[in-house]
Order: C-alpha cells, then sequence, then structure tokens
C-alpha cells in the first residue's frame, strides 16, 4: 500500500487496507447511536431530579455531560467519515428495513443534543432541529413507502421500525416544546401518536406469532418506547398538565412492559450486542415521567428515586458489556 497517498492513509487508519477491504468503520452500524440516545436520555431525567433540587442529582448530572457529549460526538464523528469513505455501505443500511430504521438513531441523538445544551434566544437550535427533522424524513420515507404497499417481509417487522415513523416525530416535537414551540410540537405529538397507533397492530400481530429472528430479537427493547415518550413529550409541551395525566401514560407503559418482560427467555439466549441499548432510552424516559408524575401528582418521593437508580444500573450494565465487546474487538459485526 503506497501509505504516502492521503487517501490510502486514511483506509489505512481506518483498518483496511484497501477500499476493497471490509474494515471496522465500514462495518460500524448506525445502531451505534442507540448509546449516545440512551445516555442523553439518562442525562435528562438526572438533570430533571436536579431541577426538583433531589440531593446529589446536580453532581451526578455534572459527571455525566462530558462523557455523555465526548461518546456522542465521537458517534458523530466516525459516522460522517463512513459517509464519507463507505458511501455504498452507508447507502445498503438505508436500504434495508431493519437498518434503515436504525440510522434514525442519528437524528434522534441530534435532536436530544438539543434539548440538553439549547441556550434561550438562539436561534441556531431551531435551525438545527428544523434540518435535523428533516434528515428524520428522509429517514422514515422509504420505509413508510415499503409499509404502505405491503412489501415489508415479515422478518422485518420489529420495534424498530417505531424510530423513524414514531421517534422521530415525538421527539421532535418535545424538542420543539423545549425551544418554546409548543404549538409545532403538538403537531409532531400529533403526528407520532398516529403512527404509534397504525404500527402498534402490525408489529404486535408479529411479536405474538413467536420469536423474531435471532439477528433483530435485540431491538425488543423498542416496544417499550412509544408510550413512555408520548407521555414525556407531552409533559414537555405542556407543563401544566397534572401528574394524574401523565399517570395515563405510566398505565400504557405497563403493557408493552410485561410484553417485553415475559420474552424474556427468547431474547436472553442472544449474545449481548449494541442492539441491546434498545432498552436504555426507554428506560430512561420511564424514569423521566416517573420524576414528573411524583413532582406534580404529589407521589412518595421515594418512587422517582427507585425509577431513576433502576434506569440508571440498566444503563451502568449496558456500558459494562459494551466495554467488554469493545476490549474483544466484537463491538463491530459484520452487516
Amino acid at each position: 500500500m503506497d501509505k504516502e497517498n492521503p487517501r490510502a492513509r486514511l483506509y489505512y487508519l481506518f483498518g483496511a487496507n484497501s477500499p476493497q477491504k471490509s474494515s471496522w468503520l465500514e462495518r460500524l452500524p448506525a445502531g451505534l447511536f442507540a448509546i449516545s440516545v440512551g445516555l442523553f436520555g439518562l442525562l435528562g431525567s438526572w438533570r430533571r431530579a436536579a431541577a426538583y433540587r433531589w440531593d446529589f442529582a446536580a453532581t451526578v448530572s455534572e459527571l455525566l455531560v462530558w462523557p455523555v457529549t465526548a461518546i456522542w460526538a465521537v458517534s458523530l464523528l466516525l459516522y460522517i467519515l463512513k459517509c464519507r469513505f463507505y458511501p455504498k455501505a452507508v447507502m445498503r443500511e438505508y436500504r434495508h428495513p431493519v437498518h434503515g430504521s436504525l440510522q434514525a438513531l442519528i437524528p434522534l441523538s441530534i435532536l436530544l443534543a438539543v434539548i440538553q445544551f439549547r441556550q434561550p434566544g438562539q436561534d441556531v437550535w431551531l435551525v438545527l432541529t428544523l434540518l435535523t427533522l428533516g434528515l428524520n424524513l428522509i429517514i422514515a420515507l422509504p420505509i413508510v413507502s415499503v409499509l404502505a404497499t405491503g412489501q415489508m417481509p415479515s422478518n422485518a417487522v420489529t420495534p424498530a421500525l417505531y424510530l423513524p415513523v414514531v421517534g422521530g416525530a415525538l421527539i421532535g416535537g418535545m424538542t420543539l416544546g423545549a425551544l418554546h414551540y409548543p404549538g409545532w410540537g403538538a403537531l409532531l405529538f400529533g403526528t407520532g401518536t398516529s403512527g404509534w397507533a397504525l404500527l402498534e397492530a402490525r408489529i404486535l400481530s408479529t411479536l405474538f406469532e413467536g420469536p423474531m429472528p435471532e439477528a433483530v430479537r435485540p431491538t425488543i427493547g423498542v416496544e417499550l418506547a412509544p408510550p413512555a415518550i408520548a407521555t414525556l413529550t407531552a409533559a414537555t409541551i405542556w407543563p401544566g398538565l397534572p401528574g394524574e395525566v401523565l399517570a395515563i401514560g405510566l398505565g400504557l407503559s405497563v403493557g408493552p412492559f410485561v410484553g417485553v418482560m415475559v420474552r424474556y427467555h427468547w431474547w436472553t439466549k442472544v449474545p449481548f450486542s449494541i442492539g441491546f441499548w434498545s432498552f436504555s432510552f426507554p428506560l430512561a424516559a420511564l424514569a423521566s415521567v416517573m420524576l414528573e408524575t411524583v413532582h406534580r401528582g404529589g407521589w412518595p418521593q421515594w418512587i422517582g428515586i427507585l425509577a431513576l437508580v433502576l434506569a440508571s444500573a440498566v444503563i451502568a450494565f449496558l456500558s459494562l458489556r459494551t466495554l467488554i465487546l469493545l476490549a474483544q474487538g466484537k463491538l463491530f459485526p459484520n452487516l
């Protein structure tokens, strides 16, 4: 290899001696952003607890903010490099019904970053939000087209389909609500809930038929997401909602939670992968909803603390298992 050639040096740096040889950068999946999405969700939960002056919450949120931001920034940089040097691999993901849905994690992570780092009176955050929503729309359109025309393979009907259709709209609505555009946020909230209703019957009917293919079983955690995220979005857009209304959202979360847990013996037989980060953001969102319900509804404080500690423990476990995969060189599987 000619290491004097700049392009060749870059291929060598990212683990390939030539453009034809598969490298770890080429195999870097969009699902990697599930880590950032989950960590941003956990950061948001601790910041919410800190806003209510809970002991140690402010310290924990301050400790989290920089490593979470660094992980997200590195992931974003690596995927941009993948787009630059391996555009065909990116397009293969885009055309794949499951990997294409997971690409929606990229705009979702950007929207959650906007929520965490926004500053009042700075229009740049609104511009970034609108551009990100446009990116999510580009990712969602082919998924919607395949679903609407009946061309979606049955083995590709997984909870990952919620990400571009439901997640993008709900988290987009949450972001616009946080930026003080509640009217536009409400519009996206309605879009996301309608998409959830349309997809729920199709996805649940598939899950009820038996275990999903092993390769996509880790995405089952996304099944927990819609009710928790919809409730958190509503709480953000309408800060005056009473705790009793938010409790309805908690009730809606019970069914999916039970449905996922009774399948425990199916998805625990699959070797650990970053796909299991699908559990992280739903649990963090559920903890945030619990915190809001405790604050607005006068529930005992220990309920919110327990929810936050459990979400943190699960995400700490996922982080540890991910570090082990990274040390073993098995973090990025073949696509």
